[in-house]
């Protein structure tokens, strides 16, 4: 079969298509301002080119009419023009700013909102500081490509239009030496574009590798300094650097390797106007005035000539930028919005997994026909070692991820065919690793409950056995957590993580490993104030330590993705089984260690 040419139009992110659809989907609802601004330009254009024509007219009136009036009045034309030129300047440049802003804000929500719209598993492959490379340089690419089109058509060509017509109107074949300079240009400009575009990718890369490693050496600094890697994270985000900075410098080359070309070119163009300007004054008969208003015009003309002829090199060094920013936004939702679901509508708040099987990748299950129900208002204990698929029963349940097969049901109804939202407001989740927000502990608290008055974030402290820690800071509830918590201690940060989840007042409760890293006076702190979270709401509890769940209700062993014993502590006790073993085994160790290593997920 024939092959057909590619079009331009084939790649979605090629450098036409995307221009395109930065105009029309970005810049047009600006039309107004952007017409405002090209108003703006056009005054300053024509204030520009009405100058150099009045400086030619002011010679002539100095050395052909002797006449002082004359070049008094042109002089005071001359100021006139420049000022209306440096208010038109500023008019369009602070319209345009506005618009950049807008522009960017308007993206960096977008690509916010696309990112809350993404599901656990969209996460789990990338780091996050890529997105903070697309969300920073991608947003502001998007804003220079427009400004650039906008200042390419409404000053450069304006400017240069302008002008042209006053070199026109002075000599019209001296006028064409201009032109001379304009098929090499191009020619040298168009082979360096495919450069750039790799280049700009490799800066994008590069930039976010030293962000990925300056935020894992500040986020893992106790880590860093313990084990002495400080020579080890420099030495990386040495090579990083480096890494970047070749590249910058070669990019630097190559967008800049048309410089002497073009100087060059205009010396010759500027020489040969010359020679012509000079003969048609000496020879010809041409006024002083006519030269130097030509001369004026064309000198003026080559800044806003390179910008345009370097314009495509510079539009696709900003595009990939804009690129990496769409693609993220583009691409299809990993957790689609399903807001128009029924909400999940509770009486008994019984959970129920039926013949669940669950694989994260292709043909490595997780979880093998699981089922079991957590009874109304009980507890229900997940033991095991690590591995065995405990944590994803939450991730189910919180519809972070969705069953391979079988079904999880809430008093009837299956969880996928509610919504998310619904789901999740009516459940609480307590982890093992607790994330605070950078923030105070009251605002912490109250993430548990959007609105919540003070008196409720007190009462919620006080029954998560908090709020007397919390008046011991000189600043109380208004007490700085710091980043990740990292100013207040685990059994801390634990008590403000019960706190929160008491304050949403969630009849179900998902607790994973809560006080598995805790000493034991932090442990029986936080203990007691899970009771309170527990008392009379349905909990599905992981947990390491075997005697913080002896009172549960039921308690099922994991393992391999399947529940190998269930029942209540003494009755699997007298069974002598997986269970009795691992209590055994932590019961005559005074240490009381978990079944697996620290720091193991299940």
């Amino acid at each position: 079969m024939a092959q057909f040419p590619k079009k331009i139009t084939d790649d979605p992110y090629g450098a036409a298509v995307l221009i395109r659809r930065l105009v029309m989907e970005q810049g047009i609802v600006y039309w107004r301002r952007y017409l405002t601004a090209f108003a703006f330009m056009a005054v300053a254009a024509g204030a520009t080119a009405t100058a150099t024509y009045v400086l030619g007219q002011a010679i002539n009136q100095a050395y052909v009419d002797k006449n002082v009036a004359g070049i008094a009045m042109l002089s005071g034309v001359t100021v006139l023009l420049l000022f209306i030129k440096g208010v038109a300047t500023y008019g369009h440049m602070v319209i345009l700013s506005k618009i950049s802003n807008a522009i960017l804000a308007n993206n960096q929500r977008q690509l916010f909102a696309k990112l809350m719209n993404e599901s656990i598993a969209f996460f789990s492959t990338r780091h996050s500081t890529e997105f903070l490379a697309r969300l920073t340089a991608g947003a502001k690419s998007i804003t220079d490509v427009l400004n650039m089109l906008i200042n390419a058509i409404g000053r450069d060509l304006l400017m240069l239009i302008s002008l042209l017509g006053v070199m026109i109107w002075q000599d019209p074949l001296m006028s064409l030496l201009g032109f001379v300079v304009v098929p090499p240009a191009m020619l040298v400009m168009r082979k360096l574009v495919k450069r750039i575009k790799g280049l700009a990718y490799n800066q994008f890369t590069g930039t976010a590798d030293i962000l990925e490693t300056m935020q894992e050496s500040l986020q893992g600094i106790r880590t860093v300094k313990a084990f002495t890697l400080e020579g080890a994270m420099q030495q990386r985000i040495d090579e990083n650097i480096g890494a970047v900075e070749r590249n910058a410098n070669k990019m630097a080359r190559v967008a800049n390797r048309s410089n002497p070309l073009m100087e060059m070119l205009g010396g010759f163009a500027v020489a040969g106007c010359l020679l012509y300007g000079g003969y048609s004054v000496v020879a010809l008969g041409a006024t002083p005035g006519q030269f130097f208003s030509f001369m004026s015009a064309f000198l003026l003309a080559t800044e806003p000539a390179k910008r345009l002829a370097r314009l495509n090199i510079d539009l696709n060094s900003q595009l990939v930028g804009a690129r990496m920013l769409l693609e993220v936004i583009d691409s299809p939702a990993s957790e689609q919005a399903d807001d128009d679901k029924p909400p999940l509508k509770l009486s008994d708040a019984r959970i129920e997994l039926r013949n669940v099987t669950f694989a994260y990748r292709e043909g490595e299950t997780v979880l093998n026909r699981m089922s079991f129900v957590a009874e109304p208002g009980k507890v229900t204990a997940l033991v095991g070692p690590s591995g065995g698929g405990k944590s994803t029963v939450l991730a189910l349940v919180l519809r972070f991820y969705e069953v391979t097969d079988g079904s999880i049901q809430i008093d009837g109804q299956p969880v996928s065919s509610v919504s998310r939202k619904s789901l999740r407001q009516q459940t609480a989740y307590v982890g093992q690793d607790v994330y605070l927000f950078r923030d105070s502990i009251r605002e912490n608290i109250a993430f548990g409950k959007i609105g919540a008055t003070e008196d409720e974030i007190v009462a919620a402290a006080k029954a998560a056995c908090a709020h007397d820690f919390i008046m011991s800071f000189p600043l109380g509830y208004d007490t700085p957590v710091g980043e990740h918590g990292t100013q207040l201690s685990g059994g801390q940060r634990q008590r403000i993580a019960v706190a929160r989840a008491l304050i949403r007042n969630a009849p179900i409760i998902l607790l994973d490993e809560a006080t598995a890293a805790l000493d034991s006076e932090s442990e029986k702190q936080v203990q007691e104030a899970i009771e309170h979270l527990c008392r009379n709401r349905t909990t599905i509890v992981i947990a390491h330590r075997l005697h913080t769940i002896t009172h549960a209700d039921a308690i099922l062993v994991v393992e391999g993705g399947e529940i190998v014993e269930r029942g209540q502590h003494e009755e699997l006790l007298r069974r002598n089984g997986r269970y009795a073993s691992f209590f055994r085994l932590q019961h005559r160790d005074g240490s009381q260690p978990s079944l697996a290593p620290v720091g193991a997920t299940a």
